[in-house]
């Protein structure tokens, strides 16, 4: 049976994990601004016309921000939206420096020490759920910089899902602390779903603590005619990522298809809350870039529809099996 027969409860989920924090990060700004958060309810728009939920995982500046804090309480009070746990390091308190300068080096949580980083994730924590009077239930690491330390703090919390993970992928080249052995190694992890094992994240266990890795996906591609020639027709691996960047949307329409002939339980399209503004980001510097953005993601949220269902994070985890 096609899925666009089947019921909405019977589709796999669309997800959409929104990093929601300052502006620019990756320029090491001090201090950070927040002007991003005024360009969120265009997005939000979007996805309530094409019957999607995002779910915004906010870090410290954003959780204080008083247009974030506006817009995340009337997503709530509608049910059009989550709101999850985004932290980094760096300036959420208890600020505890491990360089002269971690505004430029963005250390990775799990180069604290282990009593200073289940600080930070209790007080922010706590900070997003005064903040918004609801338990807080998702989160994903800053940097991706998610560990076992971390899986034990979140569930002793009550966290039911983590989004850290990308397969595929290795972060190891992208150095924090000066000190310290780069980022995480997600390379081998599962593409898949599964509750953590709390002391090998890495595989399957019986925590709570659901893990909905990213989707990106590797497959092998030949090469084109003129490469193949030089390289004796030898193909490459290819990673896609559910992630638009302006010059992808081919890319993106064929994640769904391939999801949908594997029969996977989700996709998971995801960007930072700051790559909604003009020169927020890298990638999405100028006005017409952010016209791209939004003419892509209406191309590929429509190509969704009626093939996979809209859901928090929260939302798949009640549904996971």
């Amino acid at each position: 049976m096609r899925s666009e027969t089947r019921s909405a409860a019977l589709r796999p989920s669309f997800l959409l994990s929104i990093d929601t924090e300052g502006d620019d990060v990756w320029s090491r700004p001090n201090p950070v601004q927040t002007r991003n958060a005024e360009t969120l309810p265009r997005f939000q728009h979007l996805c309530e016309r094409h019957d999607l939920r995002p779910t915004y995982l906010t870090n410290w500046e954003m959780a204080n921000c008083p247009a974030f804090q506006e817009l995340g309480r009337d997503v709530l009070r509608r049910n059009v939206a989550e709101i999850g746990m985004h932290l980094h390091g760096w300036d959420s308190p208890p600020i505890a420096p491990l360089s002269s300068d971690d505004a430029t080096h963005q250390p990775y949580l799990f180069e604290y020490p282990e009593a200073v980083r289940r600080q930070k994730i209790e007080v922010m924590t706590r900070c997003l759920e005064d903040t918004f009077q609801i338990p807080i239930l998702s989160h994903r690491a800053g940097r991706f910089g998610f560990d076992a330390v971390s899986a034990r703090a979140l569930e002793a919390l009550g966290y039911l899902v983590d989004c850290s993970v990308t397969p595929n992928v290795s972060w190891a080249a992208h150095p924090g602390s000066p000190t310290g052995r780069g980022g995480a190694d997600f390379s081998a992890f599962p593409e898949h779903a599964y509750r953590i094992d709390l002391e090998r994240i890495d595989r399957p266990g019986e925590s709570r603590l659901l893990e909905i890795p990213m989707t990106i996906i590797r497959r092998r591609r030949p090469l084109p005619a003129r490469l193949a020639r030089k390289m004796l027709g030898k193909s490459v691996d290819r990673v896609f990522w559910l992630r638009p960047n302006g010059r992808n949307l081919k890319d993106l329409l064929e994640v769904l298809d391939i999801a949908e002939s594997e029969g996977r339980d989700y996709v998971q399209f995801t960007l930072h809350s700051s790559e909604f503004m003009p020169n927020g980001s890298p990638t999405f510097r100028t006005n017409e870039s952010i016209e791209k953005l939004y003419d892509d993601m209406q191309v590929l949220f429509e190509a969704a529809r009626g093939r996979f269902t809209g859901r928090t994070l929260c939302e798949h985890q009640s549904v996971f099996h």
